[in-house]
């Protein structure tokens, strides 16, 4: 693996940011000691099982729940009336109630299932074995109706509704009667018909992406305790204790002081582990307040694929044109994702990021993006690392790279004739800050891959550039400063990538401690002030700066307590890597270590806290390159070499940061290549295990080459940048290119099967 690095951090050495330590959790995570989600273990515990549905899409005639009720072992049986609902029909719901309600029917449905797999029930019960049981013979009747699964069959006049009273919520064109479209959102610059009209080249394409999911190797779950004192404790795998906390209270109509949300260790998450969207924790409360007893509920891999959240499938549509000297002139595009069963508001929510981001690399005078969220009998569709962004570079990239082709100019060259700059207006309106997209592009440029020969019959090379805004959002931390001079450091952000690590290092670096003193742990709802999911790429970035607050305060109170040790004031002693100085009195200093051991005798603990909200986070640029062969018999395809070059702002933790960078990458061609769901007339999931659901393996990829560009970030001491979202969105496009210069035709479907790859070559 090469470790190229491009720094433009104006040659600033640092202690411990920018080094290689290892991980706190590693000893833990290698021997088997960690505890996630399912090794949660209670005096009493039950076990709960769902009933789900057999059908896409069906209206529920009845549920009868008493057989189940009284088999032997289980102590507790729960349906959608076990939930409080807005029972006033005459009430006028706004936005948020809305969703609510969508929220609580994808938990457990009460009037019509919505896709296969879709809760209707759960048991709880002495094991898994009785639940199992147990859930059988809930006797559920339906009426089945004809379901949808695509957004082109969704949107036709005669399509069935999945909700009869949805009308199309739209600034520019509101619906007049009920539809499967959700929603309509518009972003306009400039004036496209002009764009075109100076246009010297065009090209446009119709493309589709598949229904991807995250592909955790840990299933959900979570452990249940609600408590005689009317306490609730929930032990789950989430992205966000608070948001999962604030979820429940609401769901359950029950006070946040009442609610404790411990998180386990998260194996997995991507975006799919989001508490935005509840699976199993409320069920499990209300089944533990029935039956007196902890419940813990795991879902099975089968019901992952069906129950939880995928990525959204896509219809796009493309356009974009250009002069014959290489300027782009206008780009326009139609985006319909699929939001699964309800409402998603993706397109102003996570797809608002497809539609502000799907150009964000170039400077376009002249755009028009259209988006549409769209239901159909899917599982509810959410964030799955850059959501939305991933789906809509697929085509913007091989448009670039198709007017590179027919204008005759080098593919990276084209890219830095039209890229970004800071002050650069997206379509969205906003502008771009400091931003590294020209140093990135020119480092892949430069990069040895890029300059090495390619030689061979059906070899190709392929170039996309992808872009990711980050994040910023509330973070808390506190710091405890122990006698021997170690330190206790305590956030709340969730540890999915080792920002249990990076955001202690960063405290390091200004308390001028090594990382092997401070002890950095995760809190639960009660033990830390309010933070925010850990996704967007913010956590090492937020997180950081609020350790780095933290420390502050610490170094702060440190050095009031050296002042009274010397006698001396407060503005009279300094601190620089970790030692305290004072030139009063002949000069003396004092390391952080004895200072500490004096707390005692000067006022007692020091804790430094801190709870931040940091703007202006960084965007950022990758810019990916790949080798392939393709084998014009069967369309297969061989990843011979693939470089993933990124604006990574401060690599806190350089190997944490290339892992993100093979990691994402890894993914992509994942959704590139194999990925997708796959579903009969009827609705059913054909492919619901990684058996069939094929993902990447060691066999299928080389070795991720990574370049690490760092342009500092303008609002973080030490410059750092979101890394882990860029990655996944590059990859789909960089390989559609390469298979094209492979083979002489584009593929505009994902994934890009071997099938469909002969049938763009008209093998088959």
């Amino acid at each position: 693996m090469s470790q190229d690095k491009h720094s433009l951090a104006g040659g600033t050495n640092y202690q411990v940011v920018g080094t290689r330590p290892p991980r706190h959790d590693a000893p833990d995570k290698l021997t088997g000691r960690a505890l996630f989600g399912p090794d949660t273990k209670l005096p009493g515990m039950l076990y709960g099982k769902m009933v789900r549905s057999p059908h896409a899409h069906a209206h529920i005639r009845s549920i009868d729940t008493r057989r189940a009720a009284s088999f032997p072992g289980v102590y507790a049986v729960v349906t959608a009336q076990d939930f409080r609902w807005n029972e006033d029909p005459g009430a006028k719901l706004d936005e948020s109630a809305i969703n609510f309600a969508y929220l609580q029917e994808n938990m457990l449905a009460r009037e019509k299932v919505l896709y296969v797999g879709h809760p209707v029930a759960a048991v709880a019960a002495s094991s898994n074995h009785v639940a199992e049981e147990a859930a059988e013979l809930v006797d559920v009747q339906y009426d089945v109706l004809p379901a949808v699964t695509d957004v082109g069959a969704a949107m036709r006049p005669d399509a069935p509704l999945l909700h009869e009273h949805l009308i199309t919520q739209s600034l520019s064109k509101p619906g007049q009667r009920p539809s499967n479209v959700a929603s309509h959102f518009q972003h306009v610059k400039g004036d496209p018909s002009q764009g075109f009209a100076q246009a010297e080249v065009i090209v446009e394409h119709e493309f589709t992406t598949s229904t991807v999911h995250q592909g955790y190797i840990e299933p959900q779950a979570c452990t249940a305790w609600w408590g005689l004192d009317g306490n609730l404790k929930v032990w789950t795998t989430t992205q966000g204790a608070f948001g999962m906390r604030d979820q429940l209270a609401k769901l359950l109509h029950h006070p946040m002081s009442s609610i404790l949300v411990i998180p386990t260790e998260v194996g997995g998450a991507f975006g799919g582990k989001l508490p935005i969207f509840i699976f199993l924790e409320a069920v499990a409360a209300l089944l533990s307040r029935k039956a007196n007893r902890p419940v813990k509920m795991i879902m099975t891999r089968a019901e992952v694929f069906l129950a939880t959240n995928p990525t959204s499938g896509a219809y796009l549509k493309a356009k974009m044109g250009a002069t014959r000297e290489g300027r782009i002139t206008a780009v326009q595009a139609e985006l319909y994702f699929e939001a699964g069963a309800y409402p998603s508001a993706s397109v102003i929510g996570y797809f608002g990021f497809a539609m502000g981001f799907m150009f964000a690399p170039y400077d376009l005078p002249h755009g028009q993006i259209d988006a549409y969220d769209v239901v159909v009998n899917k599982p509810r569709t959410a964030a799955y690392r850059a959501p939305g962004v991933t789906q809509v570079n697929f085509p913007a990239e091989q448009l670039i790279d198709e007017l590179a082709v027919k204008l005759g100019m080098d593919p990276i060259a084209f890219r830095l004739k039209n890229v970004v700059h800071q002050g650069s207006e997206l379509i969205d309106g906003t502008s771009h800050g400091s931003i590294g997209a020209e140093e990135v592009l020119r480092a892949a440029q430069s990069s040895g891959h890029y300059g090495s020969p390619l030689q061979g019959p059906h070899h190709g090379r392929g170039v996309a550039q992808g872009y990711w805004g980050n994040w910023g959002a509330h973070s808390s931390c506190a710091i405890s400063v122990n006698g021997d001079g170690t330190v206790s450091l305590v956030s709340g952000s969730i540890d999915l990538s080792g920002t249990r690590t990076t955001v202690a290092m960063q405290a390091a670096e200004v308390l001028g401690l090594s990382l092997e003193r401070i002890k950095s742990s995760v809190g639960d709802t009660d033990s830390i002030g309010y933070t925010e999911m850990s996704g967007g790429s913010r956590t090492t970035f937020a997180t950081g700066i609020a350790a780095i607050t933290a420390a502050q305060d610490v170094v702060s109170q440190m050095r009031g307590r050296a002042a009274l040790l010397w006698g001396v004031e407060v503005q009279d002693v300094s601190f620089d890597q970790g030692i305290f100085t004072t030139h009063r009195g002949g000069g003396r200093q004092m390391t952080f270590a004895e200072v500490a051991e004096r707390l005692a005798e000067t006022g007692g603990p020091v804790t430094g806290r801190a709870n931040v909200d940091p703007q202006g986070w960084g965007g950022a640029f990758g810019t990916h390159i790949v080798d392939v062969q393709v084998d014009p018999e069967t369309g297969k395809v061989d990843i011979l070499r693939y470089s993933v070059v990124q604006d990574v702002g401060k690599a806190v933790h350089p190997s944490y940061v290339e892992g993100q960078m093979q990691g994402g990458a890894v993914q992509g061609i994942g959704w590139a290549l194999y990925e997708g769901y796959q579903y009969n007339a009827r609705g059913d999931m054909l492919n619901p295990g990684f058996l069939d659901y094929k993902i990447p393996t060691a066999l299928d990829v080389p070795m991720i080459e990574t370049i690490m560009v760092e342009v500092p970030g303008p609002n973080h001491p030490f410059g750092v940048r979101g890394v882990g979202e860029i990655p996944i969105v590059p990859p789909p496009a960089a390989l559609a290119n390469a298979i094209y210069r492979a083979t002489g035709v584009r593929v505009t479907d994902l994934p890009m099967t071997p099938v469909r790859i002969l049938e763009a070559m008209g093998v088959i």
